[in-house]
């Protein structure tokens, strides 16, 4: 799931992005910084106390438990919006990595400076942003556990209206708010309160999350 962005002038000063970055080593860490630094909208926090409504960007090789246990902490604990960037993950991860509440995940070796910025605006704005061989390994997945039987998304609370359904197709095909605004005729406001109606009564974690439901559970 992709997300498009503003250019940096058309954001005031007072909505500047707080960033957070961790990596597992200060070098790792001062290139992404580097990276970050050159664009005006972003502004980089200490990675330590961060407050709700922070992009935390977590660098890692590969995830291991302790990783994902990290994220689960900055999202659930913190409250931040989580970017991860990777070099791979395995299936058996991958819906682990969307639960932890990550919305947004980039390729270590996509990582530039202005694929970086796409990310953290998404995660900023509550956008997915999924690289697509990944959305397609997810959509893989789901089949394969729509044939084994039930699965570890849990059984559906309630249905999705026709408006839901409508709306998380669009964002499974990459669509921000405003592309899915246009395309259904909705006002942006409409449809973040869609969104927001799904996350909050089925307790899914985020956008990425909202679609792996209704991929799960048959509904796209």
């Amino acid at each position: 799931m992709r997300s498009s962005f503003r250019a940096a002038g058309a954001r005031g000063p007072g909505d500047r992005i707080p960033v957070a970055v961790h990596a597992p080593d200060p070098v790792t860490r001062a290139g992404a910084v580097s990276q970050l630094r050159e664009y005006p909208v972003v502004e980089i926090v200490d990675g330590t106390g961060v407050r709700p409504g922070t992009v935390s960007v977590l660098l890692a090789e590969k995830l291991e438990e302790a990783t994902l246990l990290r994220l689960r902490r900055l999202v659930r604990g913190d409250g931040a919006r989580a970017v991860l960037v990777t070099s791979v993950i395995r299936e058996t991860e991958l819906f682990d990595v969307i639960e932890s509440g990550v919305g947004a995940v980039v390729w270590r070796h996509e990582a530039t400076g202005h694929r970086l910025l796409r990310a953290v605006v998404a995660a900023s704005r509550g956008d997915g942003d999924l690289p697509s061989d990944l959305v397609g390994r997810l959509i893989k997945q789901v089949g394969s556990l729509h044939r084994s039987g039930p699965g570890r998304l849990g059984a559906r609370p309630s249905g999705l209206t026709t408006r839901e359904v409508d709306v998380l197709r669009l964002v499974a095909e990459g669509m921000d708010t405003g592309e899915i605004a246009g395309e259904l005729s909705y006002s942006e406001r409409t449809v973040k309160n869609v969104i927001h109606g799904i996350t909050t009564r089925l307790r899914l974690r985020n956008r990425a999350h909202a679609v792996a439901y209704a991929l799960r559970e048959g509904y796209i």
